[in-house]
C-alpha cells in the first residue's frame, strides 16, 4: 500500500511540537510492516535540509489567487529517516526559517497544499490513501474532491489525522480565491460559522477523521472550540487511535543526547549520574526529588500555573525538592519563570527556549514530570517519561488520561490529579514527594512504567486496519 502523509512538521527536519513527532516515527514503522510510506511539507531553511542531499522530483507551475508561481519537489536521497521524504519550495513563501508565526501562514499553507494536490495530480500511479494531518493540510481533501482542476483525485481515499484541534487556520470569504476554481455548490463543505475553516472542512471532506486518543475523540464533542456540533454530526467516520513514541529514538539504553545510558535492570545507577548532570549544570540538590517541566509555555499546557505551583510548593510543603522548567511561549509567563530564579535556594531553575538535547536529559534524570495541562490531545512527554522510569504528574484529561493510570490503583504508577489549578498541582506535588521518601514504593512504580509497551507497533496496525477498511 502507498501511503502519503502530508505535514507542516516533521521530526527532525521541522519540528514545533507532537505532530512533528509523529509524522517523524508513524511512516516509519509503517515502511517497516512493509508499505510504501511517504511524507511531504514544506521546504524550510533548516539545517537537515543543508545536512542532507536532495534530487529534484518535479517541477511545477500553479497559482493561489492572480498570484502565479513556480515550485519545486525535492525528495531526500538515502532515506535517511526510514521513509521517502519530500519537500515543496515555493521561492518567498515556504524559504523561511520558521514554521509557523508569518503574517502570510494563510497564503503559505494554502500554497503548500495547492502544490501537493497539483503535484499528486501528476503522478501516474496515485497513491492508496492521502493522509493528512491537522488544519495545515486539512483543505486538500474538499481540492481533491471538489476543485475542477483536480477531479481525476475524487477517488483517492483520505484520512484526517487531528492532533489539536484548537488550531483551525480560520480564513476569511475574500480569502476564498486563494483555491484552485471549485464547485459552488459545494462551498458549505468549507464554511463553518462565518467563514472557511480548514479543519472543519476536512473533518466533511476526509472518507475518515482520527484523532490521536480515545478520551480526546469523546472530549471534542463537548470541547473542541467551536466544532462540537460538527464532532457530534461526524461522529460515525472518527475513531481514536492512540501515538506511540519512536523507540529508537527514546530509549535510555542508547540516547545519543545522553552519557549515562542505563536499562531497567541499572536505572537506579542510570538516572542517579543523569540526575548529578543536570543538577551540577542548573546549580540544583541532588539529594531532593527533581521535578520538571518540559514543553510549550501556553495556556493550554497549564504553564501559567507553574510561577504559583513552584512559590506555593516552597511555601506549603518546604523546599523538600527542586524544580527545572525547560520550554518558550508566552512572554508573560517566560518573564515570571524567569523572575523566579533569585529565590531559588539550589532548587529552582530555567532554560526559557528549545533543547531536543536538554530534554533528553531531563526525562534521564528527573524524578517527576509535571504535566497540568487543559488540553492534551494524545501527549507523548508523559510517554517518554514513563520510557525513562521518570514518574508522570498529569492532569486527568484526553490521552493523559488513556496512559496514565494513578499510584493508588492497582498496579499504578503515576500521579492524576483532576483540575488545572494550582492547588490540584500541589497537591499531586506532596503526594510525588511522599512517594519519593518511601523508597520501595518508588522504585516498583519506576519498574511498572519502564515496562510499558508505548511503541507504534499496535498503532501502525490500526492505521493500516483504518486504510484497508477504505479500499
Amino acid at each position: 500500500m502507498e501511503i502519503l502523509h502530508v505535514s507542516a512538521e516533521c521530526y527532525p527536519v521541522a519540528k514545533a511540537g507532537g505532530l512533528g513527532d509523529v509524522v517523524g516515527a508513524l511512516p516509519k514503522y509503517q515502511q517497516d510492516v512493509g508499505h510504501q510510506a511517504k511524507v511531504v511539507m514544506p521546504m524550510y531553511r533548516t539545517k537537515f535540509l543543508m545536512n542532507n542531499e536532495w534530487d529534484v522530483v518535479h517541477k511545477g507551475y500553479t497559482n493561489i489567487g492572480d498570484y502565479f508561481f513556480d515550485y519545486t519537489i525535492i525528495k531526500e536521497k538515502t532515506n535517511v529517516l526510514g521513509f521517502g521524504l519530500y519537500l515543496v519550495d515555493v521561492n518567498g513563501l515556504l524559504d523561511r526559517d520558521k514554521i509557523y508565526g508569518y503574517d502570510d501562514d494563510v497564503q503559505r499553507f494554502t500554497a503548500f497544499q495547492v502544490c501537493v494536490v497539483d503535484w499528486i495530480a501528476s503522478w501516474q500511479f496515485k497513491p492508496d490513501v492521502v493522509h493528512v494531518h491537522d488544519y495545515h493540510a486539512g483543505l486538500i481533501p474538499f481540492m481533491m474532491q471538489h476543485c475542477y482542476r483536480y477531479n481525476q483525485l475524487a477517488s483517492i481515499p483520505t484520512v484526517l489525522t487531528i492532533h489539536n484541534a484548537q488550531y483551525q487556520g480560520w480564513m476569511t470569504w475574500e480569502q476564498s480565491v486563494l483555491l484552485p476554481p471549485y464547485d459552488e455548490w459545494k462551498r458549505g463543505m468549507l464554511e463553518w460559522g462565518t467563514s472557511i475553516n480548514p479543519l472543519a472542512s476536512a473533518i466533511k471532506c476526509a472518507t475518515k477523521v482520527t484523532t490521536v486518543s480515545n478520551s480526546y475523540l469523546e472530549e471534542l464533542k463537548f470541547m473542541s472550540n467551536g466544532l462540537e456540533a460538527l464532532f457530534e454530526y461526524e461522529k460515525g467516520k472518527c475513531s481514536g487511535i492512540l501515538n506511540g513514541i519512536d523507540t529508537d529514538v527514546w530509549n535510555p539504553e542508547s540516547d545519543k543526547y545522553i552519557k549515562h545510558d542505563y536499562s531497567l535492570a541499572t536505572v537506579e545507577e542510570g538516572k542517579a549520574k543523569n540526575k548529578a548532570q543536570l543538577c551540577e549544570t542548573f546549580g540544583l540538590d541532588m539529594n531532593k526529588p527533581l521535578f520538571v517541566f518540559i514543553g510549550r509555555l501556553v495556556g493550554e499546557k497549564a504553564a501559567d500555573l507553574l510561577p504559583g505551583v513552584i512559590g506555593d510548593s516552597f511555601y506549603y510543603i518546604g523546599r523538600r525538592m527542586n524544580f527545572l522548567i525547560l520550554g518558550s511561549g508566552e512572554p508573560d509567563v517566560e518573564a515570571k519563570l524567569n523572575g523566579m530564579t533569585p529565590i531559588s535556594q539550589g532548587d529552582y531553575s530555567c532554560y526559557i527556549g528549545y533543547n531536543e538535547g536538554l530534554s533528553h536529559l531531563m526525562y534521564a534524570g528527573a524524578d517527576f514530570l509535571l504535566m497540568p495541562s487543559r488540553v492534551e490531545p494524545c501527549g507523548l512527554n508523559q510517554m517518554y517519561s514513563m520510557r525513562y522510569g521518570t514518574v508522570p504528574l498529569v492532569r486527568n484529561t484526553g490521552g493523559l488520561k488513556d496512559t496514565v493510570k494513578d499510584i493508588l490503583l492497582p498496579n499504578g504508577y503515576g500521579l492524576v490529579f483532576d483540575n488545572a489549578s494550582v492547588g490540584d498541582v500541589c497537591n499531586a506535588v506532596w503526594r510525588a514527594c511522599e512517594l519519593y521518601s518511601n523508597k520501595e514504593k518508588f522504585s516498583a512504580a519506576r519498574e511498572r512504567m519502564m515496562q510499558l509497551d508505548f511503541s507504534w507497533e499496535s498503532s501502525v496496525q490500526q492505521y493500516l486496519a483504518l486504510y484497508q477498511s477504505l479500499r
